[in-house]
C-alpha cells in the first residue's frame, strides 16, 4: 500500500519537508477541508441559519408573555403560575450549554444542532397541546434546553468559519440574534392572541422550528476542525485499508463523563473565586433580567396606563429592537477600532481594550431606563417612552458585545466554562425577575419600580472603566485568567 504524498510547507519563510516534520499519517487540514476556505456565501449561510435558529429559541421565551391570560383561563391558574412559562423555558436555555458544550467538542458541532432542533421540535407538541399546567410547564423548560445549543455551541461555529481579523462582521450578527429573538416575540404573540386561542402561539412556533430544522439538515455543514479531521482519518482508513491514518481526536483519551463534570464545576469555581468574572457576570445577568422583566411591566404601561390592545402592546418592544439595530449599525466603527488597537500592540492587544465598547453601553442603559421611568405617566405621549427604550437597547448590545469577547480573551484557557457561568446567571436572573414584576410594579408605581431598575444599572456602571484600568493586574493574580 503506497504510503501519503509528502507535502511542502512553509515555515518562516523556509521551504520544509512537512514529512520530515511530522508523522506522515497524521491526517491534516487541507483547502477542500478546511471550513475557513469554504466560499464567503456558504459561510454566511450558515451563519445566518445558525442565528435564525439562535432568534427563534429566544423568541420561544418571550412568545409566552401574551399567552399567559389564556393557559390561566383554561387551567385555572394564578399569574406567578402562568409567568413560569417563560422563567423555565430560560432556565433550560441556561443550564443546557452546561451539557451540549462538552458533546460538542467530541461528535461536532453539526450533529448537535440537528439534535437539539429535532428534540426541540418533538417536544414543542407537549406545549402547544398540553392537557394540564404541570405538562404544560415541564416541557417548557425541557423545550429551552434543547434550544440552548444555539446560545452556547453556535458562537464556536461562527469563530470555526471566520479567521480572527474576519470574524468581527459575522459574530456581530450572530450576538444580535438571542437578544432580537426576545423583542420579536411579543410582537408575534400579541397579536395572535388578540385574535386567536393561545394554543396558535405554540403551534406557530412548531412550524417555525420545523423550517429551521429542515434548513439546518441541508444546508449546514460540519465547521468543527478536529472533528472533520477525525473523519477524514476514518474515510482514509476505510478507503485504503491502512490503519494508520489518525487524526489529534483520535489520540485524545479524554473521558467524556470528565469533560462534562467539569463543565458542570467550573463555571461555579470560577463564580466563586474570580470577583472580576462574578461582577461582570451579574452585570450581563442583571440587564437580561431587566429585559425580561419588561414583558410583565410594558403591559402595565402601556395596557393599564394608555389604553393600548394586546396587540400593539407587543409592538411596543420595537423600541428596545431598533436600538439594538442601530447599535449593531455602528459595528463598522468598532471593528476599525479594535483594528487599531491591533496595530498599536503588534497584534496582541490586551483584553481591556475590548471594555471601552462596554463603556459606551454602561451609561446608555440607565439614560434609557431613567428616560423611560419618568414618562410612564399616562399623560406623557406614548411614544416618548418607546424612544426612551431605544438607548436601553443600544447599551446591551455593546454591554453584551464587549463583555462576550473580554470572557472569552481574558480566560482564553477556560473560555468555554467562562462563557457558561455567565449563561447561567444570567438565566437566573431572566427567570426570577419576571416573577416579581407585578407586585413590585404594584407596589412602587411604574415610575418608582422602573427608577429603582435604572438605579441597580447606574450602581453597575463603572465596572467597564474601573476594569479597563486595573484588569490587566486582576488578571495577574487570577488564577483562571490568561
Amino acid at each position: 500500500m503506497s504510503s501519503p504524498s509528502p507535502t511542502i510547507e512553509v515555515k518562516n519563510d523556509v521551504v520544509v519537508d512537512s514529512e520530515k516534520a511530522r508523522d506522515p499519517y497524521e491526517v491534516v487540514l487541507e483547502a477542500a477541508d478546511d471550513p475557513q476556505q469554504r466560499s464567503s456565501a456558504r459561510k454566511w449561510l450558515t451563519v445566518l441559519l445558525i442565528s435564525s435558529t439562535s432568534l427563534c429559541a429566544t423568541c420561544a421565551s418571550s412568545m409566552a408573555s401574551f399567552a399567559e391570560q389564556g393557559t390561566m383561563e383554561e387551567f385555572h391558574a394564578s399569574r406567578t403560575v402562568a409567568i413560569l412559562a417563560i422563567s423555565l423555558f430560560v432556565e433550560g436555555l441556561g443550564w443546557g450549554p452546561l451539557l451540549v458544550g462538552p458533546l460538542s467538542e467530541v461528535y461536532g458541532r453539526n450533529i448537535i444542532y440537528r439534535v437539539s432542533v429535532g428534540l426541540f421540535f418533538v417536544f414543542s407538541f407537549p406545549v402547544a397541546f398540553a392537557p394540564n399546567m404541570a405538562v404544560f410547564l415541564v416541557f417548557r423548560f425541557v423545550t429551552g434546553f434543547c434550544g440552548s445549543a444555539f446560545l452556547s455551541v453556535a458562537g464556536g461555529s461562527v469563530s470555526d468559519l471566520f479567521s480572527n481579523h474576519k470574524v468581527g462582521n459575522p459574530m456581530a450578527v450572530y450576538t444580535l440574534s438571542p437578544f432580537f429573538g426576545p423583542i420579536i416575540g411579543p410582537l408575534i404573540s400579541g397579536f395572535m392572541n388578540q385574535h386567536l386561542n393561545w394554543r396558535w402561539t405554540y403551534r406557530l412556533l412548531i412550524i417555525w422550528i420545523f423550517c429551521q430544522w429542515m434548513a439546518l439538515l441541508v444546508f449546514v455543514p460540519e465547521t468543527y476542525a478536529p472533528v472533520i479531521l477525525k473523519r477524514k482519518a476514518a474515510r482514509l482508513r476505510k478507503t485504503t485499508g491502512d490503519d494508520r491514518y489518525w487524526a489529534p481526536l483520535d489520540r485524545q483519551h479524554k473521558s467524556l463523563a470528565h469533560s462534562m463534570a467539569i463543565s458542570i464545576y467550573k463555571p461555579f469555581q470560577l463564580l466563586l473565586f474570580d470577583r472580576m468574572a462574578l461582577l461582570l457576570d451579574i452585570w450581563t445577568a442583571l440587564l437580561l433580567g431587566i429585559l425580561y422583566l419588561a414583558f410583565q411591566a410594558f403591559p402595565i404601561i402601556f395596557e393599564q396606563g394608555h389604553g393600548f390592545s394586546m396587540g400593539i402592546t407587543g409592538l411596543t418592544f420595537l423600541g428596545i429592537g431598533v436600538g439594538q439595530i442601530m447599535a449593531f449599525a455602528t459595528q463598522p466603527y468598532w471593528n476599525n477600532r479594535f483594528r487599531r488597537d491591533r496595530e498599536a500592540y503588534k497584534g496582541h492587544p490586551p483584553p481591556e481594550t475590548r471594555l471601552f465598547q462596554g463603556e459606551v453601553g454602561a451609561v446608555l442603559v440607565p439614560i434609557g431606563l431613567f428616560w423611560l421611568a419618568f414618562t410612564t405617566y399616562p399623560s406623557v405621549h406614548w411614544i416618548v417612552p418607546i424612544i426612551g427604550s431605544a438607548p436601553f437597547g443600544m447599551g446591551m448590545y455593546y454591554v453584551y458585545s464587549s463583555v462576550f469577547t473580554y470572557l472569552v480573551v481574558a480566560y482564553r484557557p477556560i473560555a468555554a466554562s467562562a462563557m457558561a457561568a455567565n449563561s447561567a446567571l444570567r438565566s437566573a436572573f431572566a427567570a426570577v425577575f419576571p416573577l416579581f414584576a407585578p407586585a413590585m410594579y404594584k407596589t412602587l408605581g411604574t415610575v418608582g419600580a422602573t427608577a429603582l431598575l435604572a438605579g441597580l444599572t447606574t450602581l453597575m456602571l463603572p465596572l467597564p472603566f474601573v476594569f479597563r484600568r486595573i484588569g490587566a493586574r486582576l488578571r495577574a493574580k487570577s488564577k483562571f485568567a490568561a
